[in-house]
């Protein structure tokens, strides 16, 4: 069988990827009593006193909400909302297998950015954490904001922090190996939506300064026609020299590429182009802007990409566990950069200084101990912060 079919049989095998376990005793009247009417009722009625005993009398303070609208599935694009249900119960398999953090997959038939804001505040008293997948950018970007802003949950976009947070971990680990400072070099991206935006405004906020963002229309400059809000906003702090061109007019010269774009966008003249030891981060799936063997054939001193078959997976399933894990132990109201940070340092620190190489930049999460070590940084930077609640 081919891989397509073997996944479908073990799809069609599991029929789902969790199940709903009861956490208590039923085998007698008195177990009934307890869990369900008459006993019921007094957690019922303290938590009407106060809201926020629900974390102590219910399962909510353990539970995330994973949603999305099936508007850009994996590398699938918009395919609905039933469709994209594999993915989210997949997210929730790995949320319990590596953070223990029971999820439950949702997903809402809407592409109106207000009615999904709506559901997801209508329903997120159920929760102690609500983790976006697969929504569309721009609208993806305006969704958090307000949910942000509105909600006394964390709320964490994956698409865009997840992937964030793990090419921050593998890029401490590259500069490391090649000698160069964040604050000092030239990026450049292949790929301007939830993802892209998201890995240089948290590169952004350490220091690094010279940028240049690439779309399928070429390199993102402040003025240029057609640019939505969010590409706006980004054109203000790069490409300040405001070149103007494609990819490869732009990479000349440039330390890092990031692609989170499309297959076999990047070429080996390209990666020539650039400076000394350049540092690939094809992430592309399931096709890569350029494989590790012609990027490292051209020239580059690092490459990852976001497959499981390469050296260096740069795979944001290091990330979601342990942050929210970290978040719920010390029920924090937010995540924000002081904790995605910390979470890049804690899955950059695992590797040992005398391990680290070229293909071996990055932790696998089959490691021991990654997740644990960073749900603790994300805990200790929330209290640092001030965002925990107990």
């Amino acid at each position: 069988m081919d891989k397509r079919e073997i996944a479908l049989q073990a799809h069609e095998k599991w029929q789902g990827k969790f199940e709903i376990i009861p956490h208590c005793e039923i085998a007698t009247p008195e177990d009934l009593a307890v869990a369900y009417t008459p006993g019921v009722a007094e957690p019922c009625l303290e938590i009407s006193k106060d809201v926020d005993l629900s974390y102590k009398y219910t399962r909510r303070g353990n539970l995330v909400a994973v949603i999305t609208d099936g508007t850009a599935v994996l590398g699938l694009g918009d395919i609905g909302p039933e469709a994209g249900m594999p993915v989210m119960e997949g997210k929730a398999a790995l949320f319990k297998k590596f953070g223990n953090v029971d999820a439950i997959p949702i997903c809402i038939r809407s592409k109106d950015t207000e009615e999904i804001i709506k559901t997801i505040q209508m329903i997120a008293g159920s929760f102690g954490g609500i983790n976006m997948e697969d929504i569309s950018a721009p609208r993806c970007f305006e969704i958090e904001q307000r949910l942000r802003e509105t909600l006394d949950v964390p709320v964490f976009h994956d698409d865009q922090h997840g992937t964030a947070v793990v090419v921050l971990a593998g890029l401490i680990n590259a500069l490391k190996l090649t000698g160069k400072k964040l604050d000092e070099i030239k990026v450049v991206t292949s790929g301007a939506g939830a993802a892209g935006i998201a890995i240089i405004r948290l590169l952004y906020s350490l220091g690094l300064r010279d940028i240049i963002m690439c779309d399928s229309k070429g390199a993102i400059y402040e003025g240029r026609p057609g640019l939505n809000s969010e590409k706006e906003m980004m054109a203000k702090i790069s490409n300040r020299e405001m070149k103007k061109g494609s990819l490869a007019d732009v990479i000349v010269g440039a330390d890092v590429f990031i692609g989170v774009s499309g297959p076999r966008l990047l070429t080996q003249d390209m990666v020539r182009s650039m400076a000394k030891d350049p540092i690939i981060f094809a992430l592309a799936n399931p096709v890569p802007e350029i494989t590790p063997d012609e990027a490292i054939a051209a020239g580059a001193a690092i490459v990852g990409t976001g497959r499981s078959d390469y050296p260096n997976q740069i795979n944001n399933v290091l990330v979601f566990p342990g942050v929210f894990r970290g978040a719920l132990d010390v029920r924090a109201s937010d995540i924000n950069d002081e904790m995605k940070i910390a979470a890049a340092y804690a899955i950059a620190n695992s590797i040992p200084d005398d391990e680290l190489n070229k293909f071996n930049i990055i932790p696998t999460v089959f490691q021991p101990g990654i997740f644990d070590r960073v749900a603790k940084a994300v805990s200790e930077a929330a209290i640092k912060c001030g965002l925990n609640r107990i």
